[in-house]
């Protein structure tokens, strides 16, 4: 019962799998879908060939020296119905001729080796391009396998250098897909550890899962030597296990021995064989093909469902392609329809992209109005806020503006002039940024163009290219009246300086404000110089420094207070003369070449006669010398001419301090008001002139721009390789569509597919059988296949 079973669930699922490779080869190889399928792997010379031979029955396969295998060859081994007492018919059917039927088995070699030669030449050249083979037998069980070409080192014919890697590229393409199961082919009288079926196996099957293992030529292996431990896997571990069959020689071949005699003398081998004859039910080619079948069809089953589901993920996805390069359309109402399907449709997400109402909206980053807001509220104001008001103004730029502002007279109070024309200045360099912002927001504009329809105008370039160019000149044409808008509210606030504005700070309360941050800055210069005088008198050590010279430091310390004039530090002797003088004497301090030069003020109020120059007191001339000899020298003061440049003296008085103050609060005060005023007219000009006017008027300028009879066919010609893509993906489509049409003409579902193994394994395991082709589920990394115990 339980072999029924498994017999009618071979029956349903390997034919359907091979119509699925048959819909699938449609698309050459280009299809993503990978199918369940046997590869067969193995070095040259190996007995692969000999091995599928031995599968199908007959002898079918290119035979020779060197590489034969020169191309993959699908093989679809379909198992047909008996007639009876009538001869049973076998053919097979080629692909690329499918309207042809080969009953003689010869002219499907000499086929293969055609096509062969078509494709990769007759000098020996490989080609990954497959050939495609069913067989028709009774004599068969359901299998389909891939024939690769044999693992080879040296290069011959016309072979690259490097057809080794080559070779290997390409079976690796196959085996590494889990859904693909590996048969490895290795000789026996060969090294078996270093098999290099096994090895790449190994690499594209690392747990072993999905590799049945296959030693041939056991028959003709070294006296003494046996592939006993390989076959039981003791050597390379192999869940599926090792099956060990005997091929023909090549004297059998020449010799035209049918492969049904060389089965019958296999199973006297290993019949007659001690090493082999507790493992006989295990081994030969019937042995082999049953287990392939069993196998295949339990793997099929494993990923059936998931097969299923990319094929239907592969449906949405090249449906909507297919649907994204629409129809031809060829009259000239269907034209412009189509034409003002796109004019509307660009609008419609151009406006949507501005709003935030796109239907795909980025996570990953800021995108259209998004954008807009930001450089509005994170890039123009926040720059605007980081200015100073007064930067590039210093103390002595505002000083001498005030100067200049009172002409020849000294101003009782700060005048009015320095400040409009200080903030006029200042209200200028607000409009660099203001155009800037509304490039910014132009630059955005055309991003956002850019996105619009990107997947449906690939079909129509030209049309693209006109739509770009037209937008691109009507969002410049919005940015003219947006700058000019913009160069209008810089002008107001310059021609214009509304002092009386409720949150401008004002003169009296900007002048109260100066004279506390006068007072504070002052009060602050006099603790630091007490500080600093204090440090200074410590300094002085009054121990080791004589009276004398201690007395010039201190005074040479602290004379530089009171405009450089200190009392004298100590009497002197005094002359004859000067003995009428009065007591009082200062010293006054130039520079530090004349500290100590000593001058009485009783010489400023003397009589001529007494008065002495610097040079007489040099020369210790008389006092009473006559004062007509000593003018004569000083008859004529001469006055330096100014020069071409003035600038303020460098000593600050309290009232610059004040009138200085003053007016950088006034500019302070006056320059936010209007920065604020910009940073809130600025974004609405652009919106207002540029943004919104695009959102309003650009459909009006595409219908008169473009909307135009003469230009359709013109703009909605397609190029050739759309033409190519929309023929590809309908193609593609129409193959998904069989292929989800065949899955569903399954007439097992996942759960009868289930039950039936589970009758299977429990059958075997009620009848206590040992039989070699009894398997148990296992679960590598969620594949589910089966082991061989």
């Amino acid at each position: 019962m339980a072999e029924e079973q498994m017999a009618q669930l071979g029956n349903s699922v390997i034919p359907m799998v091979n119509k699925l490779q048959d819909i699938f080869a449609q698309l050459r190889s280009q299809s993503t879908i990978e199918l369940p399928q046997v590869a067969v792997v193995g070095s040259q010379s190996s007995g692969k060939s000999s091995v599928l031979e031995a599968l199908v029955g007959r002898d079918f396969l290119p035979r020779g020296s060197g590489i034969v295998t020169r191309r993959p060859l699908v093989l679809q081994l379909v198992q047909t119905k008996r007639r009876g007492d009538a001869v049973d018919q076998e053919w097979g059917e080629f692909l690329h001729c499918s309207d042809t039927k080969f009953f003689d088995f010869a002219e499907i070699r000499k086929e293969i080796q055609a096509e062969t030669d078509r494709e990769a030449g007759e000098n020996k050249g490989v080609s990954d391009k497959k050939i495609r083979l069913k067989i028709f037998s009774p004599n068969v069980l359901d299998i389909t396998l891939i024939d690769l070409p044999g693992l080879t080192k040296v290069p011959v014919g016309d072979q690259p250098s490097d057809i080794e890697a080559r070779i290997r590229t390409m079976i690796m393409s196959y085996i590494k897909h889990q859904t693909c199961l590996i048969l490895a082919v290795t000789p026996a009288n060969a090294d078996l550890a270093n098999s290099d079926a096994l090895q790449m196996a190994g690499v594209a099957d690392p747990d072993g899962y999905r590799t049945i293992g296959v030693i041939t030529k056991l028959d003709i292996m070294d006296r003494g030597t046996d592939a006993r431990n390989f076959l039981l896997g003791k050597v390379i571990p192999l869940h599926l296990g090792y099956v060990g069959v005997v091929n023909r020689s090549q004297e059998d071949i020449l010799l035209n021995r049918s492969i049904k005699d060389a089965l019958i003398s296999e199973e006297k081998f290993f019949r007659s064989q001690p090493t082999y004859n507790e493992l006989a039910d295990q081994c030969g080619v019937p042995q082999l093909a049953k287990k392939l079948n069993q196998v295949l069809v339990q793997h099929i089953k494993s990923v059936l469902p998931g097969l299923k589901s990319r094929i239907s993920a592969a449906l949405v996805s090249v449906a909507k392609e297919h649907a994204s390069y629409g129809v031809i359309s060829e009259s000239k109402a269907s034209q412009g329809a189509l034409l003002l399907k796109f004019l509307a449709k660009y609008c419609e997400e151009f406006c949507s992209l501005i709003e935030g109402k796109s239907e795909e909206i980025l996570t990953s980053e800021l995108s259209g109005g998004a954008r807009i807001h930001y450089i509005f509220q994170h890039i123009f104001v926040h720059r605007l806020e980081d200015v100073d008001p007064c930067e590039g103004l210093t103390d002595d730029d505002i000083r001498t503006a005030i100067q200049n502002a009172t002409g020849p007279q000294s101003a009782l109070f700060v005048p009015d002039v320095p400040f409009q024309v200080l903030v006029r200045r200042q209200i200028s360099r607000l409009l660099d940024p203001s155009l800037q912002c509304a490039r910014f927001v132009y630059d955005e504009l055309i991003k956002i163009c850019h996105r619009c329809l990107v997947n449906e105008l690939q079909r129509f370039p030209v049309l693209r290219k006109r739509m770009d160019e037209v937008t691109t000149k009507f969002l410049r044409e919005g940015l003219e009246p947006s700058e000019t808008m913009i160069g209008h509210l810089i002008e107001m606030q310059i021609d214009y300086i509304n002092t009386s504005h409720p949150n401008f700070v004002g003169g009296s309360k900007a002048v109260e404000l100066a004279l506390q941050q006068v007072k504070s800055s002052r009060m602050a210069a006099t603790l630091t110089g007490k500080k600093m005088r204090m440090f200074m008198l410590e300094m002085v050590d009054t121990e080791k420094v004589p009276n004398t010279e201690r007395n010039s430091k201190l005074l040479n310390i602290l004379g530089r207070q009171g405009n450089g004039i200190v009392p004298d530090p100590a009497p002197r002797p005094v002359t004859e003369g000067e003995k009428t003088a009065p007591a009082v004497r200062i010293t006054i301090c130039y520079s530090s070449n004349f500290v100590g030069s000593s001058w009485g003020i009783s010489s400023i109020f003397r009589s001529h006669e007494n008065r002495v120059s610097v040079k007489d007191n040099s020369t210790n001339r008389p006092f009473g010398e006559s004062a007509q000899t000593l003018d004569l020298g000083y008859s004529t003061i001469h006055l330096k001419e100014p020069p071409s440049v003035l600038r303020p003296s460098e000593s600050h008085s309290e009232q610059d301090a004040v009138e200085i103050t003053v007016t950088k609060l006034l500019l302070r005060s006056y320059y936010d008001i209007v920065r604020k005023s910009i940073e809130d007219s600025v974004p609405k000009a652009i919106m207002h002139y540029l943004v919104n006017h695009a959102k309003r008027e650009l459909h009006n300028v595409f219908i008169e721009k473009l909307y135009k009879e003469a230009l359709f066919e013109e703009m909605l010609q397609e190029p050739e390789e759309i033409s190519i893509k929309r023929k590809h993906a309908r193609d593609t489509l129409k193959v998904l569509q069989q292929a989800w049409q065949t899955l569903d003409e399954l007439p097992l579902e996942a759960e009868s597919l289930e039950r039936g193994y589970s009758l299977a394994a429990s059958g075997s395991t009620s009848s206590g059988s040992t039989d070699s082709t009894s398997y148990s589920p296992i679960h590598p990394k969620g594949t589910q296949i089966w082991q061989c115990y």
